[in-house]
């Protein structure tokens, strides 16, 4: 396929930092937000509302993503990224002013809307913005956004809830997307289009239903019961739907061109693969350090800021590779580093320094940062100005799905491994993670570190397995080099 973009704009330089700057704003927001949540539940009670406050969030943005990146080809990128970004600060100050979690989480809800739109359209302009052999190097930008996210945003949050009301966490978006849009608004210009096409609505509801449906059982699983499997059920009929409806529309809201591009699809899939994988360091490393090493949760903050940190920096160095190699070699060099990194997580046990763990994150990292800037670079490097912005826009999406198949994935792993080796035991990770842990015999306590640290052993298998996979995906990326 050929880039028919219109030329550059001269002020590259200024609307790439306008879009690190709203990248940076919904990045700072995942992590911000969790070291705030003590304080704000103090504040507003609804404790059972926890959990949703961060699935709500990643909910809607799991359903806006891909309509966003359509919405951007019909319409033009500019336009729809200030309407994401109005829409995320909008939720911003109404979270501020919430006076109850149920209020809290439905503004996240709308947070989650606008985040849909920054996401993918960031990383489209820039695409937009450069050519195929700039974009390699200037992807390691925008990955370095989210390394300095995951490690402000908690010392950031935690310094503004102690010194502030809880509400700054969510006003100090503000300016930052104030600014992010009058730089665009100065400097981006408005891409002409031949026609205002209309958003396949139909399409969009099937694909809202059928995520909305699947991501609820994955995320509230253990909750709802024996509703998991009704709500499985109704994903798959939207699925169906969804997909019969796509081949007989007019303007589909998946264009035909993207499931005839093997590139495209690899790429979505590597998505998926890392998505899952990233689940066994984030949400279960953490787990390990404070469980089973009896660590502080600031040092098991500081071994998951070492995946943060390996990976823009893999990302900048897999942006000189691919011009020097090719995608599939960047890519299966970055496979292999994940591979390692996993199999590193198997090598801990009780007495590992906490060192070693954030060895391992730093690894993984690496490995992530090197294949996920190889898939998304080669997706856009395929991809024509007119559907660059769905492409890029599928390739967030099934990074969000692959978490979220990740986390139930390993939690069933751990959750079957626990009911098998300590079926006596009511909440044993939480016992051993809060005070209680200190009234245990000594006896009782090595069992349960051993029975936990074997079950999360399960986990990291899971992890390993999936990593591999990630190796059959590296080898259908081109050979070829960016041009």
């Amino acid at each position: 396929m050929t880039d028919t973009a219109f030329s550059p704009p001269r002020r590259r330089p200024l609307i790439l930092i306008a879009c690190m700057l709203a990248m940076f704003m919904a990045a700072i927001e995942v992590t911000i937000i969790a070291t705030a949540m003590p304080t704000i539940i103090a504040s507003l009670g609804g404790f059972s509302y926890f959990g949703w406050v961060f699935s709500v969030y990643l909910l809607t943005q799991a359903i806006s993503v891909p309509i966003y990146g359509r919405l951007a080809d019909l319409w033009g990128r500019k336009s729809v990224l200030f309407t994401g970004i109005s829409l995320f600060l909008l939720g911003s100050v109404l979270c501020g002013f919430a006076h109850g979690m149920v209020w809290l989480v439905l503004f996240r809800a709308i947070q989650g809307l606008g985040a849909g739109a920054i996401m993918p359209l960031t990383s489209t302009i820039v695409a937009d913005i450069y050519s195929p052999r700039e974009r390699a190097g200037i992807q390691g930008w925008l990955s370095s956004v989210w390394g300095v996210a995951a490690i402000v945003g908690p010392l950031t949050g935690a310094w503004l809830v102690q010194h502030f009301h809880w509400a700054a966490v969510f006003w100090v978006n503000v300016p930052i997307g104030i600014v992010a849009m009058l730089m665009l608004a100065r400097w981006l210009p408005a891409h002409p289009t031949s026609a205002r096409e209309r958003l396949n609505l139909t399409g969009s509801g099937w694909l809202a239903i059928c995520i909305s449906a699947l991501l609820i059982a994955l995320l509230q699983g253990e909750m709802l019961g024996y509703w998991l499997l009704a709500f499985l059920l109704l994903a798959l009929v939207a699925g169906y739907f969804l997909q019969r409806h796509e081949r007989r529309a007019a303007n589909p809201l998946f264009p035909l061109a993207i499931w005839r591009n093997k590139v495209i699809i690899a790429g979505n899939m590597g998505n998926i693969i890392l998505g899952a994988s990233m689940m066994g360091i984030s949400a279960f490393l953490p787990t390990w350090i404070q469980g089973i090493n009896n660590g502080s949760p600031l040092q098991a903050g500081s071994a998951l800021a070492m995946m943060s940190i390996g990976w823009p920096l893999a990302s900048t160095l897999s942006g000189h590779l691919m011009l020097r190699t090719s995608y599939r070699f960047t890519a299966q060099l970055g496979a292999l580093l994940l591979v390692a990194g996993s199999a590193m997580l198997l090598l801990l046990h009780a007495q590992s320094p906490i060192w070693q763990a954030g060895l391992s994150a730093f690894v993984v990292g690496t490995g992530m940062g090197m294949t996920s800037t190889t898939f998304l670079i080669s997706v856009q490097n395929s991809a024509d100005y007119q559907i660059r912005g769905i492409c890029t826009a599928s390739i967030m999406f099934s990074r969000l799905l692959g978490s979220a198949l990740g986390t139930a994935l390993m939690g069933a792993v751990l959750n079957w491994n626990l009911m098998h080796r300590l079926p006596d035991s009511h909440e044993p990770v939480q016992l051993l993670m809060s005070d209680e842990r200190h009234t245990l015999s000594s006896d009782s306590l090595a069992h349960l570190v051993s029975e936990i640290a074997r079950s999360l052993h399960w986990v990291f298998v899971a992890a390993l397995l999936i990593a591999f996979t990630s190796l059959w995906v590296a080898r259908r990326m081109p050979k070829a080099r960016p041009d």
